[in-house]
């Protein structure tokens, strides 16, 4: 994998840049969607490629591991071959999911054992384990296994959690190193930035991470509950420590305003399931704004969803159909506002791409995250 940083703003830390995988180039700052199981709920991959333009998708290891288990996967050839896709594909390790499993995982030294939320058949995740999977599911790039932290917690705790993550992070990056993709094209290692909304703790942990040197860096362990103030303080703080020659991702942020403040931190990569969970239950981010497409007030509302951004979806169905398929629960109405809500997302960024490069990047990222949070 090969970052270039090809411009930065000179009145806040965002850049645009470019991430070339053996699957393809990614144009930053980027949105990933999030297709948990092999699946973008509600979308097509076809839709993905030429109506939400789609450039790199996410895959969870959790899910993956236990369905369709790593068998299958190995093969079909891998996630892209088994899904059909063929645009790069990030995996997250699996971490997040099994540690909000609290009621029924035990963390040690070694790893975590846990229950599958499935049949609640016993499984155990280690740092070498969860290399070996991502391995077989075959993501371009894969995450290191660490602990996130729930918020609040206290500094005692999350500095022993940081501890043990990177405990673990050095045995992610030696498997990581001693095994080879098995499909014939080169994966990344991302380490993980954790240590909750501790300035120190950050500091420690972007420092460590810095020093392992891969291909690039994630932040984790934020837009789990804190005020997102404090969510862009850490933020800030971390990306001043990072190498500014690596891909930096903010791990499932966020709304269309957490992006925007995000790439201004210095953020290329984001993801979030918010734009299809959110659609799924009738809301929509639009360029005006948030709507509630179950609204008494769009029913008799004809216009476009959204002409303020080119998108097939947006501009030929209208608000009113939108709202009928929703309350009519049409599975249509999930497909439709899916689509919108993506394809949203990804111009979003794109703009804030092509704003960089022109140079007035400031002003256009203030008037567009309060136009984007409005409530219409």
């Amino acid at each position: 994998m090969k970052f270039n940083l090809q411009h930065k703003d000179q009145t806040t830390k965002a850049r645009a840049g470019s991430i070339l995988t053996d699957h393809g180039e990614i144009q930053t700052p980027i949105f990933m969607p999030v297709g948990t199981a092999g699946s973008v709920k509600a979308v097509h991959q076809r839709e993905l490629t030429y109506d939400v333009k789609a450039q790199i998708i996410l895959g969870n290891t959790y899910h993956l591991y236990l369905r369709p288990a790593l068998e299958v996967l190995e093969v079909a050839g891998g996630l892209h071959k088994f899904m059909g896709w063929s645009g790069p594909i990030l995996t997250d390790s699996g971490g997040y999911q099994v540690f909000s499993l609290a009621d029924s995982r035990k963390i040690t030294e070694e790893g975590v054992m846990f229950q599958s939320h499935i049949d609640g058949s016993r499984h155990h995740f280690s740092p070498e384990s969860v290399m070996d999977i991502q391995r077989s599911i075959g993501a371009d790039i894969i995450m290191a296994f660490d602990e996130c932290t729930p918020y609040p917690c206290d500094w005692s705790y999350a500095k022993t959690s940081l501890e043990l993550t990177q405990r673990w992070l050095r045995r992610c990056k030696t498997r990581f190193e001693s095994t080879g993709g098995r499909y014939g094209y080169q994966q990344s290692l991302f380490p993980i930035v954790q240590g909750s909304t501790y300035k120190d703790l950050r500091q420690d942990a972007a420092r460590f991470v810095a020093d392992q040197d891969m291909d690039g860096n994630a932040i984790g362990g934020l837009s789990v509950g804190e005020p997102a103030g404090l969510m862009y303080e850490m933020t800030d703080l971390v990306t001043d420590l990072l190498p500014e020659e690596k891909p930096r991702y903010l791990m499932g942020v966020g709304t269309p305003a957490n992006i925007l403040e995000g790439i201004a931190l210095g953020i290329d990569m984001f993801d979030c399931v918010m734009p299809t969970r959110n659609a799924r239950n009738g809301m929509l981010f639009t360029s005006e704004g948030i709507i509630n497409i179950r609204n008494e007030k769009w029913k008799m509302d004809f216009s476009p969803i959204d002409t303020g951004f080119p998108s097939h979806v947006s501009s030929f169905y209208t608000r009113a159909y939108l709202r009928h398929l929703t309350i009519s629960k049409e599975m249509l109405a999930a497909q439709i506002a899916s689509i919108h809500n993506l394809s949203f997302y990804l111009w979003l960024v794109g703009q804030a791409r092509a704003h960089i490069l022109q140079g007035d990047f400031a002003s256009w990222k203030n008037t567009m995250v309060e136009k984007v949070s409005r409530r219409l």
